[in-house]
């Protein structure tokens, strides 16, 4: 952990001093530490802080607060990333009030070559829900990194379509990563933590309280490349996040739906105002955010570097995009089952092969 840590916290943990200020601070200051050594008239001279900022910060009681988190943080399986760190989510970083903090628990690389949010309704639709799992099984050979809120409906079934299609998945969470909530998704909570994890700018002890959804969204927006909406109301959480990513200069999608649709009219709407682009499928949309050109550069390198034995050419010779049972691929190759398992097994680790439900597998390239 950074040594300045505690500091960070300290200052995180102030009434009224937010993303905004307490950057200027730090960058005017030179340093997080020193923030809390410089003087009033020091502190006011800087533009922007006013005696209000200058007076929450001199006279600050936070610190023995912020021993207890750092206390909590030490015990836990969790870290925390402070905006100069370089794991923080950088395009995260590029929004003015990205957090100074952000608490992350799980095993996951924040800034992978693709990164998309998918939200919605927490009253999903079963045309919801299946559009959801078919748009990321079309996106799972570029294993993008799936960002959305742990919520009931088209959050859940995002996270859960990712894990099925071996993208790794981030929950944002408007309180502490000491609960879940809805408690009822805490065992895929768990889950997520083996290729995803958890994400929240609040500490230990912060409750899901009502005007921390919206703090918790603007981050769901500005983590990504592009918020996906499937479904929404006139009025919701998704409709603010898909606010936010537009206000960040995010790209943002939006599936229609029949004008009918009460889950629908939202995501009309926003395609009509032209505020998200009309989401047909995976593949007009990899042209839309240039990923298929990236994938295609980063393909000519896969193939150049990545070594194979004749056996796991003959086993990729068998095998197509399509998805195919072992029995198949087995026929196909002419080896026995047990060595096309665990020739599989290897292939997937080298990132040339994904395991699909069914004991069906499929190529990448």
């Amino acid at each position: 952990m950074r040594p300045d840590l505690i500091h960070f916290i300290r200052l995180s943990l102030i009434e009224g001093i937010g993303p905004v200020i307490a950057k200027k601070l730090i960058a005017h200051c030179g340093g997080v530490e020193e923030v809390f050594n410089a003087s009033m008239k020091q502190l006011i001279s800087i533009d922007g802080i006013g005696t209000n900022h200058a007076e929450k910060v001199r006279h600050s009681k936070t610190l023995e607060q912020a021993e207890e988190v750092l206390e909590a943080l030490e015990k836990s399986e969790e870290k925390a990333l402070t905006y100069l760190d370089k794991d923080y989510p950088r395009r995260l970083n590029a929004c003015d009030d990205a957090p100074l903090i952000l608490y992350v628990k799980g095993e996951v690389d924040l800034n992978v070559p693709f990164v998309l949010s998918i939200v919605g309704t927490r009253h999903a639709t079963e045309y919801g829900k299946a559009m959801t799992e078919q748009f990321l099984e079309d996106l799972a050979p570029l294993k993008p990194l799936v960002v959305s809120g742990l919520a009931h409906g088209i959050d859940v079934t995002a996270h859960r379509a990712a894990m099925r299609y071996g993208c790794p998945t981030v929950g944002v969470l408007a309180h502490g990563l000491d609960m879940v909530y809805p408690a009822i998704h805490r065992k895929i909570a768990r889950d997520m933590c083996r290729n995803g994890g958890l994400l929240s700018e609040f500490n230990h002890g912060t409750r899901p309280d009502k005007e921390r959804f919206p703090m918790r969204n603007r981050i769901v927006a500005g983590m990504s490349d592009a918020t996906v909406v499937m479904e929404s109301d006139v009025s919701g959480g998704s409709l603010i996040t898909a606010r936010m990513a537009n206000d960040y200069a995010r790209d943002v999608f939006a599936l229609p739906g029949r004008l009918t649709d009460r889950f629908s009219k939202g995501t009309n709407d926003l395609i009509s105002r032209d505020a998200a682009h009309l989401l047909q499928s995976a593949e007009e949309f990899m042209k839309m955010m240039g990923w298929e050109l990236r994938r295609k550069e980063e393909n000519v390198q896969t193939s150049l570097f990545v070594e194979l034995d004749p056996k796991e050419k003959n086993l990729m010779a068998a095998m197509s995009k399509e998805p195919r049972s072992v029995d198949a691929i087995s026929v196909e190759s002419a080896l026995p089952m047990s060595e096309v398992s665990a020739l599989l097994l290897g292939l997937e680790f080298k990132g040339l092969v994904r395991a699909l439900p069914g004991k069906r597998y499929a190529t990448i390239y």
